[in-house]
């Protein structure tokens, strides 16, 4: 058993835009604060579904209701830190990806405001260049990190030495949603849903999510984005490491896709965990979209 240091005792921190699960989190000792979403003109708690279960906010998109999300103020980052800073806690927290959010400068400023009340604070921002459970599973292995007993210091360096190798692939089964918050065009989105194209998206080494390639139907996306774990994950077919995929109310096909990647990886150790996408993440991509995580080759572009 490793004998855990005074240096060790921090605070390993995140968004709730990392799409895991209250159990997971809380088994793993990490810490969060929520982004906030509204439907119509209504605010709430992006909570993994505490306040309202993801089955629920995806119905109520279905029924026409208008999304939009916030992310977290200066404001809320301040008391969040401040909580820590008060009782003498480290905080090495990561953020959203800045290519999808603007989370991170707000963290930076917030940060500013801590320390001139607590100037002794020690708290390290990291972006994680990372969104959904890809961002969430950064958070794993920086947990497990931790628990052998690494310094702070040497978490945030393993952090910014393998968010890249955090491979995320993306398609999406119904673009309406798309074209409704106007990252698709209409006349794009309607002739894709027409012709049944899903687009094929991963994120970049900046953050983004990048269209990759459009493919023609359901199936053929769910092979094609199991041949990406193929030809990407770390020592190939032998990958034994962690695999996520979330999903926002396709359960069915999720599951198809960890049937596929645990029969195409035998030396999986650990099997393929299926989480929600979350309120914040699923507000911009409505139902049909299911991702999928792993560590694997440096994203580059």
């Amino acid at each position: 058993m490793v004998d855990i240091n005074s240096n060790n005792n921090f605070v390993l921190s995140c968004c709730s835009t990392v799409d895991l699960n209250l159990e997971e989190l809380n088994k793993r000792d990490i810490s969060y604060t929520p982004f906030h979403y509204f439907l119509d003109n209504k605010e709430y708690v992006d909570d993994f579904g505490k306040t309202m279960s993801m089955k629920t906010f995806y119905d109520e998109m279905v029924k026409g209701k208008m999304t939009r999300t916030s992310q977290i103020s200066v404001g809320q980052y301040v008391d969040y830190f401040t909580s820590f800073a008060r009782v003498g806690k480290d905080v090495l927290h990561l953020t959203l990806s800045s290519g999808i959010s603007g989370t991170l400068n707000n963290a930076i400023e917030a940060i500013k405001e801590v320390k001139k009340t607590y100037p002794n604070f020690k708290i390290y921002v990291v972006d994680s260049l990372a969104a959904s459970s890809g961002y969430g599973l950064l958070m794993v292995k920086l947990s497990d990190f931790k628990k052998e007993g690494h310094s702070i210091e040497e978490t945030k360096e393993y952090a910014e030495k393998i968010r890249l190798n955090v491979n995320h692939w993306f398609f999406s089964t119904d673009l309406t949603f798309y074209i409704r918050g106007g990252r698709v065009s209409k006349t794009s989105g309607t002739i894709g849903n027409m012709l049944h194209i899903c687009p094929l998206l991963n994120v970049s080494n900046e953050g983004k999510l990048i269209v990759r390639e459009k493919i023609l139907g359901e199936k053929k996306c769910m092979l094609r984005i199991v041949q990406k774990m193929v030809e990407n994950a770390s020592n190939g077919l032998e990958y034994s490491d962690y695999c996520f995929i979330s999903h926002s109310d396709i359960l069915d096909v999720a599951n198809k896709v960890k049937d596929l990647i645990e029969e195409k990886f035998p030396h999986l150790k650990r099997k393929v965990k299926i989480f929600d996408i979350g309120t914040t993440i699923g507000a911009h991509t409505g139902p049909g979209t299911l991702a999928l995580f792993f560590i694997g080759n440096e994203r580059k572009d």
